[in-house]
């Protein structure tokens, strides 16, 4: 039962980040958008649901058995941006949503991988600064500055996000082997990029 109330909290995270996409590809203000977008990860925090780009930052920190419920997380944020995306695709909204996703995920899909995962890893650097700061900040304001900060900068950087790309891969219809190729390495990414700052700050805690 913990395991499926893992997955089902996943699929609403998926759900939320795919409800911040959409608000980001009707708009035409990218800085709008981009503010906009951190509804995502502020229902996410709020609410307690599973997003991988969040949970990846511990693995380090917790049980083994953690690496199982990451990998059953990135499925159930899977499922959400993909429901989230059929479901528009049926609404008058869908076809401004596919045109301005397939536009987004043309860029994504011409880069080279190595390109790819260095976005992501800078990407979930910040998506750890947005989490880590929400976690510890004792004020309301500094928590949900956390989030913003960390969402806006991430995408007007064009930094790569695994999971908000699942929303537009799934908007934009364009699956294939490749794109899920390129999905892999934008995970892995943002494994990476998640890591670093808690590796780093157990770093300086015992050399300190």
């Amino acid at each position: 039962m913990k395991r499926l109330k893992t997955f089902v909290f996943a699929v609403l995270a998926g759900l939320c980040i795919g409800i911040g996409g959409t608000v980001y590809l009707l708009l035409e203000n990218k800085v709008l958008g981009a503010t906009l977008f951190t509804i995502g990860l502020f229902s996410i925090c709020t609410f307690g649901y599973n997003l991988y780009t969040g949970k990846v930052c511990y693995v380090f920190e917790r049980e083994k058995s953690y690496i199982l419920d990451v990998g059953i997380i990135w499925v159930g944020n899977l499922v959400g941006t993909w429901l989230t995306a059929q479901l528009e695709l049926l609404t008058r909204i869908g076809p401004k949503l596919q045109e301005a996703a397939l536009k987004v995920c043309e860029a994504k899909l011409s880069d080279d991988l190595l390109s790819i995962f260095v976005l992501a890893i800078f990407c979930n650097i910040l998506i750890c600064v947005g989490v880590e700061g929400f976690n510890r900040s004792k004020h309301d304001l500094g928590k949900y500055l956390a989030l913003f900060f960390g969402v806006v900068v991430f995408i007007l950087c064009s930094f790569e996000h695994c999971v908000a790309n699942m929303y537009y891969f799934s908007v934009a219809g364009v699956w294939s082997l490749r794109t899920f190729g390129y999905l892999l390495i934008m995970t892995l990414g943002n494994a990476v990029g998640g890591v670093i700052i808690p590796l780093g700050r157990k770093f300086g805690e015992k050399i300190g």
